[in-house]
């Protein structure tokens, strides 16, 4: 099974006996994503969003009803490294047993109330890096730096990246503690040291890596999609006025380092599926790829029709009763690489990747401020505050501001699928 070929797991007629499911915004039986989670009072198992339900999948491997012996573990990096046909066998397996009514009295007493259960990071992350193929972010913050000319030269040539903290991935609803840090004001002669004044969100795409590659050995282009094990929804918050002062000349550190938020649900490529679209054509003018980046079929199928969105809460808006405010929306597409691209480039030099590391896409923006990604691009850089339903305003984020991300993928003539929450609350400097 390629990547972008559906199966009976994918038809929009299929339903579930899990009545939560039906007309799901995030979770139909067409979805089925995996995660790490744990039941009242009990430890962390593997599991499968289905509605408002989650399906105890160890609790099928040891009732017979699944054969999977990586499911018994608490942590899903051996589900991730499964071979893509397994992968497809079990979601194949998984989707029966929760569309076919007859398996319902072995099944049912094994599902739990989302809402009563705790999730945590799905796997145990060897490894983060972060790219930078938002095309239109680049640009747009390159353009308060160097106005005629965003982006630098390798940008077209290269999928950028660095290598981020593992250990400060935390899974949504976690609050986020403002850093601090050492930061220059233009103002002042010397750095000062305290909590940050410019803290910032970023949407982003996480990629989780399925089947690694041994050291040495690259990923062809042409195979990288057979090493990707899921996606999730990435908030890789900065602090603007740290990186301003540290990033020369080394790039991102503790400006970046202290916390990313990602959402718990490991949506797999056999979901997505039927949402594959083809990569956005580059400008005219712009360099063909490199052959090592180069696949017709990636090209064809390597972009995912996903809407992103952001919303903002802040603690004035709760305590009026005010919902969220959606600060942006706009397509995943806005990707100048594709998810194999950044895949392969990452090993083409032998790095060694291995199943559940994390790669995050780096900021997605539209090329519009509805579709920005990042406050430090809706508020150009500070210059021009947003307004709020509450009367407030806004530059950067303030402490008990509430951040939440959340992608949707849809297609015609398929049922639409969600990521779940990421979000995450700000709370005061320690």
């Amino acid at each position: 099974m390629s990547y972008w070929q559906t199966d009976e797991t994918h038809d929009p007629a299929r339903t579930s006996w899990v009545a939560s499911a039906q007309d799901h915004g995030d979770f139909p039986i067409q979805n089925l994503p995996y995660g790490l989670f744990s039941p009242a009072g009990a430890s962390p198992r593997a599991g499968v969003a289905i509605g408002d339900a989650i399906l105890d999948l160890a609790a099928c491997v040891g009732a017979g009803l699944i054969d999977c012996a990586p499911l018994l573990e608490d942590q899903l990096n051996g589900l991730m490294a499964l071979p893509v046909a397994e992968r497809v066998a079990l979601r194949r397996r998984i989707s029966a047993l929760l569309s076919n009514p007859a398996h319902r009295p072995a099944v049912e007493p094994l599902l739990h109330r989302a809402a009563d259960c705790t999730l945590h990071l799905p796997a145990r992350i060897g490894d983060y890096s972060d790219f930078y193929v938002g095309i239109h972010h680049a640009n747009n913050i390159g353009r308060q730096f160097r106005p005629d000319n965003p982006l630098l030269p390798n940008y077209k040539y290269v999928p950028i990246g660095y290598h981020g903290r593992a250990s400060s991935i935390r899974p949504s609803g976690d609050p986020l503690v403002r850093p601090r840090g050492q930061r220059k004001p233009p103002e002042a002669e010397v750095p000062v040291v305290g909590p940050t004044a410019r803290l910032d969100y970023e949407l982003e795409l996480g990629v989780w890596i399925g089947t690694g590659n041994d050291l040495g050995s690259p990923i062809p282009i042409g195979e990288a999609a057979d090493h990707v094990a899921g996606f999730c929804l990435l908030n890789d918050w900065s602090a603007r006025d740290f990186q301003a002062w540290e990033y020369q000349p080394l790039g991102p550190f503790l400006a970046k380092n202290f916390h990313s938020t990602i959402s718990p649900w490991v949506v797999t490529p056999e979901a997505l599926a039927p949402f594959r679209i083809a990569q956005p054509p580059r400008p005219q003018g712009d360099p063909a790829p490199l052959p090592y980046l180069s696949d017709a079929d990636d090209q064809a199928h390597g972009a995912l029709a996903l809407t992103l969105e952001v919303y903002l809460s802040t603690r004035a808006m709760r305590d009026a009763g005010q919902p969220p405010m959606r600060l942006s929306q706009g397509p995943a597409s806005n990707m100048y690489w594709t998810v194999s691209q950044i895949v392969t480039h990452h090993a083409s030099n032998g790095c060694n990747l291995m199943p559940g590391d994390l790669l995050g896409s780096g900021t997605i923006s539209a090329p519009t401020r509805d579709g920005y990604g990042s406050l430090m691009e809706i508020s150009s850089g500070g210059r021009e505050p947003i307004s709020l339903p509450s009367g407030e305003t806004r530059c950067f984020l303030e402490d008990g501001d509430e951040v939440t991300l959340r992608a949707t993928a849809s297609a015609p003539g398929h049922v639409s699928i969600g990521f779940g929450e990421c979000r995450a609350m700000i709370v005061p400097a320690r």
